[in-house]
């Protein structure tokens, strides 16, 4: 047996911020966003809805999706750099939410590519029968660490959550490939100051990404022994239209085979990924037997990306 998703889900708060609501607060205006970005809105979540709270509403709806009970969850990963309190893990607040009693619970700070890590560690988990089903969900409150008067960083961020159960498929589909990557050198170029506050350096971060993102993704296309040709959907970070046209473009792939949830939802850091994934799922834009690339970078500064052959 091979190792690959059985369900997928999604939350994000009801509450929409659009790039007029943002003028009203910053000196900044909706085509500068939408050029610079591919951002058009964002959701932002409530005082009352903390990142447990999302992971919960994504970790149900993936759960159904994959017909797997909460308590047949052996390990419960959560990727997140917005926890709810720096412990208990948003992972163990899960675990007793979701009523996964058995369940091993950890969270990962990866950033962006924290669920790229989830993944990945999910994998090694089932593959060497330690586990069966194991739970993975990108969440982040960023709104909760915005600053709010800095229109570089205010008008990219969003909330909310996604998730996938990861457990044994056939052997032809599943986890086919992946890269896991860092540079803790680059660490000063994004991070969470002592105010509690994101900071970026856009323009170096913006290089990283455009070389990073396409060269992972060819790299895992090759390791699974394909061709660019044969990618049917690749689901990047959503955190710059221009970067993911940059690896969109390096794979030579249309428009209408590139996840594009920035638009509605900004960039949600280790959600945006999981939340594109089952946005598309749900939307029937990936079918059995396609070839799935995912791929993201993030703060610290790390990379990954997964060559996913679609299907149980």
């Amino acid at each position: 047996m091979s190792v690959g998703v059985l369900g997928t889900g999604h939350f994000v708060p009801p509450k929409v911020v659009t790039n007029k609501d943002l003028e009203k607060i910053v000196d900044t205006n909706d085509e500068w966003i939408r050029t610079r970005t591919g951002i058009e809105e964002r959701r932002i979540a409530d005082d009352d809805t903390d990142s447990s709270d999302m992971a919960y509403f994504a970790a149900e709806n993936a759960l159904e999706e994959a017909n797997v009970k909460a308590e047949d969850i052996d390990l419960i990963l959560v990727a997140t750099v917005t926890p709810d309190t720096p412990f208990p893990s948003v992972s163990c607040m899960l675990q007793e939410r979701l009523g996964a009693k058995k369940a091993a619970a950890m969270d990962i700070s990866a950033a962006c590519t924290g669920f790229m890590y989830g993944m990945v560690t999910a994998k090694q988990f089932v593959e060497t029968k330690v586990y069966k089903n194991v739970l993975v969900i990108g969440v982040e409150k960023l709104s909760k660490i915005t600053d709010w008067s800095d229109r570089n960083t205010c008008v990219l961020f969003g909330d909310g959550a996604g998730a996938a159960v990861i457990g044994n498929v056939s052997d032809d589909k599943g986890i086919l490939s992946f890269e896991l990557g860092a540079d803790g050198t680059g660490g000063k170029q994004l991070y969470q100051d002592e105010a509690d506050h994101l900071q970026m350096n856009g323009r170096e971060v913006f290089k990283f990404a455009v070389r990073q993102m396409p060269e992972s993704a060819v790299n895992v296309i090759e390791k699974a022994d394909y061709n660019k040709e044969d990618v049917d959907y690749l689901i990047p970070h959503q955190a710059n239209i221009r970067i993911m046209e940059a690896a969109r473009e390096r794979l030579g792939i249309s428009e209408e085979k590139m996840a594009t949830s920035i638009k509605k939802y900004g960039n949600n850091s280790s959600a945006s990924i999981p939340i594109a994934l089952s946005e598309a799922v749900k939307d029937g834009k990936i079918k059995d037997n396609d070839l799935i690339v995912l791929v993201g970078f993030g703060g610290g500064l790390t990379w990954g990306a997964i060559a996913l052959k679609w299907g149980q």
